[in-house]
């Protein structure tokens, strides 16, 4: 891992993007990293765009602004795609990773000609599947992870069943609905 590692998220509000992205910097930040997650947005309602950020580093960092040239791009919601530049600044060395039952290769054409890894990850399949709902978030959160490598795979289930544990300690099944989304999304995501 590089010594800074920033992620843009996009979503639309209530599909969880900003809480992937604080869930993100709780597992980075007890792998010993130091860790920044927020979002940004404003007054906006239920359905409308959302971005999220996380830096990761091995050491501290001084910058607190907005990301403007992130390694990696989460997109939470396919129809982001046309509707918000989530190129916007991608470093082709990193990757773009979406939500979309569809191939990587059929996306492309709507990346305004980036020229990185695209990934994708059929979220809302998996997530109906497993937790009977579309929760998009926690397949993404897997897949970033896979795909990144800002935090080893096996400390990052350990801290997420350890997360799951204590905020569905009434649930169970919850609990294991969210645990086989992550192994699933990381065996599933696909890179193109």
């Amino acid at each position: 891992m590089k010594d800074i590692v920033e992620i843009h998220w996009h979503g639309r509000g209530g599909q969880g993007a900003k809480t992937a992205s604080l869930l993100l910097a709780d597992a980075a930040f007890n792998t010993g990293k130091y860790v920044q997650g927020f979002p940004e947005y404003g007054p906006e309602r239920m359905g409308a765009p959302i971005t999220a950020y996380n830096r990761i580093s091995t050491e501290r960092s001084t910058v607190h602004s907005n990301i403007y040239y992130p390694d990696y791009v989460v997109v939470v919601d396919e129809t982001l795609l046309s509707a918000v530049d989530v190129t916007a600044g991608l470093n082709p060395e990193g990757a773009i990773v979406i939500n979309s039952g569809k191939q990587p290769e059929e996306l492309r054409p709507l990346l305004k000609g980036y020229t990185g890894k695209v990934c994708t990850i059929d979220a809302g399949k998996i997530s109906e599947e497993e937790l009977g709902r579309n929760f998009p978030n926690t397949p993404m959160l897997a897949a970033i992870v896979k795909v990144s490598g800002v935090v080893e795979e096996k400390a990052f289930i350990k801290d997420m069943e350890a997360s799951f544990k204590h905020k569905f300690a009434s649930k169970p099944q919850v609990i294991e609905g969210n645990m086989r989304a992550l192994i699933r999304s990381m065996e599933e995501v696909k890179e193109g």
